[in-house]
């Protein structure tokens, strides 16, 4: 299977994220499915349902998880020399030409992607645009509206 990229940070939470399913909500399941076992006839026994429904989604978000890291190739762009050159893990300030709107990117994996929090997929048309330029380049990047260009302000390895 092919390694998929990962910032540090990504990985982190989903190894948080993998810790609080197994150790803690994991074992709050097991007692549902326990109480509502007690109760009696399991046919009619919603609460027994639900925590078999719940236990299953927990269950497929741990083997999610679990295959996602198994599989990511963790970059931490703060171990590598700033030569100025976007690359995954940057951190982009951009102008758009047309409007003078600046605006910043960092370039993660699709897992870690944020619009609201300026966190953009390493797959997304605009990452895909600025890898491989550099710090001063001006870049034309297709947009639903047609080709923006951009201007790169400065890329940071942070």
């Amino acid at each position: 299977m092919n390694k998929v990229p990962m910032t540090v940070v990504g990985a982190d939470q989903l190894r948080k994220e993998l810790e609080i399913l197994k150790f803690d909500r994991r074992p709050k399941i097991t007692e549902a499915i326990a109480s509502a076992r007690e109760l009696g006839d399991l046919k009619e026994n919603a609460e027994y349902h639900a925590a078999r429904e719940e236990q299953g989604i927990c269950e497929a978000r741990i083997r999610d998880i679990e295959g996602k890291l198994s599989n990511a190739q963790i970059i931490d762009v703060t171990k590598i020399e700033n030569t100025g050159r976007v690359i995954f893990g940057t951190t982009v300030a951009i102008l758009n030409i047309e409007t003078d709107a600046e605006v910043t990117y960092r370039i993660v994996g699709d897992d870690e992607a944020d619009i609201k929090q300026n966190l953009i997929s390493v797959n997304s048309p605009i990452a895909r645009g600025l890898i491989g330029k550099n710090e001063g380049d001006e870049v034309g990047i297709a947009t639903p509206g047609g080709i923006t260009d951009y201007e790169i302000l400065s890329v940071k390895y942070i």
